[in-house]
């Protein structure tokens, strides 16, 4: 009967430890996917604007059509939306179309959420952070009508430019997309 008890112990302490050994392995695998994703985000070269620096990305004069996206990393339907312009950077690039990404975090959020939200996301589309607090010159410069709400779209071309202050579905940005590529 005590060899029995002992037994029963044995076996219960080593489960117990199993389990413990087993958490520790998760543990460290979630911790060495979390140092790569912030590696990952590191190297990302986010270049930062203000709106002198910035004018010049959104009116651009050439053969392309333009899809340029204001966004942030706190805005839920910038970020439901986004990967429609994903599909769109992938799908219409043999088309002369290049998307923007501008995000509009926070400089302190740079580091902490913008690059590890772009690093996890795998985004391909170029993005830069625009950091401008001057938002009475920069708002109106980009479109005369915008209050400054995001998620807000540019789509344009040499010769024709629309607004959108609105988030879209992606047949709903594909359709606006077509009327530049006629």
């Amino acid at each position: 009967m005590k060899r029995l008890i002992i037994l029963s112990l044995l076996v219960i302490c080593s489960c117990k430890n199993k389990s413990e050994d087993t958490k520790e392995i998760k543990d460290s695998e979630i911790s060495l996917n979390e140092n790569k994703e912030a590696e990952n985000s590191a190297d990302y070269d986010l270049k930062i604007y203000d709106y002198d620096g910035l004018e010049p990305l959104i009116n651009k004069n050439d053969d392309k059509v333009h899809v340029v996206n204001f966004w942030a990393t706190w805005c839920a339907p910038c970020v439901k939306e986004l990967p429609y312009f994903e599909e769109i950077n992938e799908e219409y690039k043999d088309n002369n179309v290049e998307v923007l990404l501008v995000s509009l975090d926070f400089p302190r959020n740079y580091d902490s959420k913008l690059k590890p939200f772009i690093a996890k996301r795998n985004i391909q589309s170029q993005v830069v952070a625009f950091d401008d607090v001057d938002q009475n010159r920069w708002i109106p410069a980009i479109d005369k009508d915008w209050s400054g709400a995001i998620p807000a779209t540019i789509i344009y071309n040499k010769d024709k430019r629309k607004f959108y202050e609105q988030s879209f579905t992606k047949e709903e940005l594909e359709t606006e997309l077509k009327q530049f590529l006629k």
